[in-house]
């Protein structure tokens, strides 16, 4: 560890791992079992406890906190964890606690992810790449969120909801049910509105995968009789399609919270983007 790459005024206890290429500025508090990846940066102010890890090029800015228990009253000092993929920033004040015994034992967020100022990943929550949760984003514990997912400011998700991949989640909404992958929802609260279109073609899905994701979609939330129906009609019609066939494994597996279903908005979100 080089001792010109901490501030002085920094506090790190003996024991911590931390890169030669890693920096800790003023007043950051790093605990004992902790561990910085080449050229991870820790911002003034900013405290990291508990058995963390963070991969390289990882960027905890200032007053942010990552490692502290969680806020579970069964929780009794076991050693839990929180894990951070390279690259991943946590800004101004966000806080991200390490997990439970009633979880897995593990908080982890992934490469590339984007979390804003004063977010909070709750215990045990596992986030895939490329996920970003803006400004003053709360989310429950054991929430899982994949890969690609953008998370609007201000919205709240409860503990135990899994949200799909490539999905989009509007800013201001309440989030207790699972979001399927690829889609779009908003609302307090939350409903699904649609497929997160937008972001299916920013990120080069072709016209044919877009096409059946839609068809797909109206079969499952816009059609007639009961859902179980629906399900197996898309999928003997659209189930050898990789994301409808995605969407499909997603809505068979095991929830706590069960699946969003549509709302009034959905007919005119895909009218809009026929």
């Amino acid at each position: 560890m080089s001792v010109a790459n901490i501030h002085p005024t920094a506090i790190v206890a003996e024991g911590a791992a931390i890169a030669a290429s890693a920096t800790i500025g003023p007043y950051a508090t790093v605990g004992a079992q902790v561990v910085l990846g080449e050229g991870v940066q820790v911002g003034a102010h900013a405290v990291l406890d508990g058995i963390t890890h963070l991969a390289e090029g990882v960027q905890i800015l200032p007053f942010a906190s990552v490692g502290l228990p969680p806020q579970d009253l069964k929780y009794k000092g076991e050693p839990t964890r929180v894990e951070i993929g390279p690259r991943t920033i946590v800004r101004e004040h966000a806080t991200v606690h390490r997990g439970s015994v009633g979880g897995e034992g593990l908080t982890r967020i992934g490469a590339d992810c984007l979390i804003m100022c004063v977010a909070h990943v709750g215990h045990d929550c596992v986030l895939e790449d490329r996920v970003i949760l803006a400004n003053n984003v709360m989310l429950g514990g054991h929430v899982y969120i994949g890969d690609t997912v953008f998370v609007g400011g201000g919205t709240a998700v409860h503990q135990s909801v899994r949200i799909g991949r490539q999905a989009v989640i509007g800013g201001m909404s309440g989030v207790e049910r699972d979001v399927i992958p690829f889609g779009s929802c908003m609302g307090n609260r939350a409903r699904l509105i649609g497929l997160n279109l937008l972001g299916l073609k920013r990120r080069g899905f072709g016209r044919e995968a877009i096409n059946a994701l839609r068809a797909a979609y109206r079969g499952l939330f816009l059609g007639r009789g009961t859902f179980d129906a629906r399900v197996a009609l898309v999928a003997q019609d659209h189930g050898n399609q990789p994301q409808v066939a995605e969407i499909l494994a997603f809505i068979e597996a095991s929830s706590r919270r069960g699946l969003m279903r549509a709302g009034r908005q959905t007919h005119e979100s895909e009218a809009e983007a026929a």
